[in-house]
């Protein structure tokens, strides 16, 4: 049975079933940090992505739920990632399953944070990714079966808080942003469907959008609260 489920700030977005999964990002047992297969070799870089990660097992850049990046002497930037992949309890998403988040946004060019799933070389939605050259803009995608959307609102900004919702259905992945409905695919995930988790924050190299600028040697986003449903 569906309900509605408040968000901070007013408004809801319906939800159900019972939480299956509540992020700890400082838990060893949960999360594995620095490297993931989304990455060639498992990391920790991904030029071919248009990436300058290097990523960092290193608890200050991820383990606090604030994703850290900082430049290094190399011009790469070591950065932060969290991954289910590999971690003791292997959690997976699955069809069906509600997906909810709050993300502080970055203020930085060249950041580019997301929250995503991998799984055996694809397997892959697009919780969310951002890039603050289009300050007003949220990237939502479903990788597995097909289905973009480039959702614009004057309450996306750079250094914005922003709640997420998605419904990761069987037949349709529905994305919800700020307690309102902006797109269902209408393609899904099919019913056998599952992955893992990632939250990152990487840097653009400058092909699709700009490189960080070259003053900047520190940026981060936070994630307040990350949930799973199943029901």
């Amino acid at each position: 049975m569906r309900r509605w489920w408040p968000l901070p700030g007013g408004g809801g977005v319906p939800v159900g079933g019972e939480v299956v999964f509540t992020a700890d990002f400082a838990s060893s047992s949960q999360w594995v940090a620095g490297r993931t297969w989304a990455y060639p070799g498992g990391g920790p870089e991904n030029p071919g992505d248009n990436k300058l990660d290097h990523l960092v097992e290193d608890p200050a850049y991820s383990r606090g739920g604030v994703f850290r990046a900082t430049r290094r002497e190399d011009g790469k930037w070591d950065a932060g990632l969290l991954t289910t992949e590999g971690s003791e309890q292997g959690f997976m998403v699955r069809a069906g399953d509600v997906l909810e988040a709050r993300v502080k946004l970055p203020t930085e060019m060249g950041a580019w944070p997301a929250i995503w799933t991998w799984r055996d070389g694809g397997q892959e939605i697009d919780a969310f990714e951002y890039h603050p050259d289009n300050p007003d803009l949220l990237e939502l995608s479903n990788r597995v079966r097909g289905g973009q959307r480039y959702y614009r609102d004057p309450a996306i900004e750079p250094g914005g808080w922003v709640d997420l919702l998605v419904e990761l259905g069987a037949r349709s992945v529905v994305w919800w942003i700020n307690g309102r409905r902006v797109y269902a695919d209408y393609r899904g995930v099919g019913r056998r469907w599952q992955a893992y988790l990632i939250v990152n924050l990487s840097v653009c190299a400058g092909r699709y959008h700009p490189a960080p600028d070259p003053a900047v040697s520190e940026m981060s986003y936070e994630v307040e609260r990350l949930t799973v449903r199943r029901g």
